[in-house]
């Protein structure tokens, strides 16, 4: 069974009449009433009786009328909705996004994006998480795209450098660190940290920091999430290693530059190697690393 056979036999059905829908097919009669033919024999019943010159649906063909138009209904739904998103200046672009990236690098890409003519037909749909959740809601193709942390040991996931992001100490404004501009981390190691966990992307690059830098953090709390870390940091709970992010303003603290001399940390746009990626998400990817990288 195929859905030619089944287009012939809706058809057929609603037409009542061989000539006609076969000239609706563009087909001949002995075509179509093999195709007919053939079905009844895979089904094991007849779908049609002779009325004079017509031909009407039997007991077993009502049945299969109902179902199989309703369901070639819902493959021209399904069928038309993959076009849509094949569409490079249509459809949805499903794309997540790290938490540091969520205050101000997503929205402004994505606006940027929808500002351009050729681009405004286009919908997203946003998802937001830390790096290795990302990476498997790309392998589980529930997004097309992410800005993510680099992860070492995931070979089915492309990673190109997006944006470099400069971190920073941040401290409660009461602090004693506070009077300052800047500190080198040794400075810091008798001060509690409220710390990025070891499921947040930034993670490793943090311990690959203070490694480099023989310096271990007394790490008391641990979060995933930027504004979290800040909210404990407000509270004295601690001081903190991360991004400079937008609305860091709107928190009671002070934002200290580390004098230490240390690697970048990137953010990278990831895309899966071997999979699929709708025209649209393609042209989004594209247009992030031109934005900065011009």
């Amino acid at each position: 069974m195929n859905i030619s056979q089944l287009e012939a036999f809706v058809i057929l059905a609603e037409n009542e009449h061989m000539t006609k829908t076969a000239k609706q097919l563009k087909t001949s009669q002995p075509n179509l009433s093999y195709t007919i033919s053939e079905l009844e024999k895979e089904l094991g019943v007849p779908l049609f009786k002779k009325t004079g010159r017509n031909i009407k649906l039997t007991k077993y063909g009502k049945i299969f009328y109902e179902h199989a138009s309703s369901a070639l209904i819902r493959l021209n739904q399904a069928s038309s909705l993959i076009q849509e998103e094949l569409n490079p200046y249509s459809g949805k672009i499903n794309f997540g996004f790290v938490y540091t990236a969520g205050s101000e690098i997503a929205p402004l890409l994505t606006r940027l994006f929808l500002e351009q003519a050729d681009n405004k037909d286009i919908k997203f749909s946003f998802s937001l998480g830390n790096s290795f959740q990302l990476l498997n809601n790309l392998n589980d193709e529930t997004i097309d795209i992410a800005i993510t942390s680099f992860v070492e040991n995931v070979d089915n996931i492309q990673f190109e450098k997006l944006i470099e992001q400069n971190i920073y100490l941040v401290v409660p404004l009461d602090h004693p660190l506070a009077k300052k501009d800047g500190v080198f981390l040794k400075e810091t190691k008798d001060y509690p940290y409220v710390y990025f966990d070891e499921n947040s992307g930034l993670r490793p690059y943090l311990d690959n920091l203070t490694k480099s830098l023989k310096f271990k953090p007394n790490i008391t709390i641990e979060a995933n999430e930027d504004h979290t870390l800040l909210g404990f940091v407000s509270e004295n709970h601690g001081i903190t290693i991360m991004p400079k992010i937008k609305g860091i303003s709107s928190y009671p603290v002070k934002v200290l530059e580390i004098l230490d001399k240390h690697e970048p940390r990137w953010l990278y746009i990831a895309t899966r190697k071997d999979g699929f990626i709708t025209p649209g998400a393609l042209r989004f990817k594209e247009f992030c690393l031109n934005h900065f990288n011009k």
